[in-house]
């Protein structure tokens, strides 16, 4: 297997899949997302394929961790075949939930931070784990909204579940940005770099960079998480904070909409790489204290 997870990977996209199966770019690991792999064998015995040559992560979308209704067990048998199947690197999944009333709902929607919360949650990711029979990483979500009737803030809460349930964290630096960015005027604002101190560093097994698009709305600015758009200079800068703060944790590259030519997709993950070298050479050179 040529692929390394110390090396950033890329998210595999359908524009890509084509151009990976013939050229198998520099890249440490290929990202997909589960369920654009359970509705056919074709693209599954692709994956297959690649996986020889790519340590792959399994990033499901679907499974509604924040849903009080519980997990929809028809998917999780459907998801846990792939993940059987492909014998990923990684499995991550979102805090956030999409189900309700057995509907499935285009987003990845918010849930407050609260003790009934975080029993409900923490209970939907030990069904998870024990199904796949290992650890997931879950991702910190971008959020539009918050709630009133919060009384956890969101580190506290992420820790929290990895303490409770063995899972690990997927710290999304492009989502950690927009919500820094979306709340500041409230008064419990988000401080992106307090925020990586406070999560747990032995948990967090993955790092996402994106792009998001700026929507000037009249006296206020909303970043959306699109991943239409290469990483812009502040996500980068915070991606240079987390790698000090979790120096082995695997970087990928999501690309989702606007898709670009693989090779600019490429030469993001290269960036990554080259900054992480940077972070590492800073360390060494760091003094050590007596």
């Amino acid at each position: 297997m040529d692929g390394s997870l110390s090396r950033a990977g890329i998210g595999l996209r359908q524009p890509h899949r084509a151009a990976v199966l013939a050229a198998r770019p520099s890249v440490g690991f290929l990202e997909v997302h589960a369920e654009n792999y359970l509705g056919g064998p074709a693209a599954v015995a692709e994956l297959e394929i690649l996986r020889r040559d790519f340590p792959i992560s399994v990033h499901a979308v679907g499974l509604s961790l924040g849903s009080a209704d519980g997990l929809d067990a028809r998917h999780l048998d459907r998801v846990a075949g792939l993940v059987e199947r492909i014998e990923p690197a990684l499995v991550s999944e979102h805090l956030a939930w999409s189900l309700q009333d057995g509907r499935y709902l285009n987003d990845l929607l918010p849930l407050p931070y609260t003790e009934e919360a975080l029993d409900l949650v923490a209970g939907n990711i030990a069904q998870l784990q024990d199904r796949l029979r290992r650890a997931v990483l879950i991702e910190n979500p971008s959020t539009y909204l918050r709630f009133a009737h919060s009384t956890i803030d969101e580190a506290a809460f992420l820790a929290e579940l990895a303490r409770r349930t063995g899972c690990g964290l997927l710290v999304d630096v492009n989502n950690l940005h927009v919500n820094a960015a979306n709340h500041s005027s409230d008064p419990h604002d988000i401080d992106p770099l307090a925020w990586l101190d406070r999560v747990p560093a032995a948990a967090v097994g993955e790092i996402h960079l994106a792009g998001h698009a700026i929507n000037d709305l009249g006296n206020r600015r909303i970043l959306i998480d699109d991943h239409g758009s290469a990483v812009p200079p502040p996500v980068w800068r915070l991606y240079e904070a987390a790698l000090r703060r979790f120096p082995v944790a695997p970087a990928l590259i999501e690309w989702d909409t606007q898709i670009p030519a693989l090779e600019i997709l490429v030469a993001e993950a290269h960036e990554a790489d080259r900054r992480r070298a940077e972070a590492t050479m800073a360390g060494r050179r760091e003094p050590v204290a007596a």
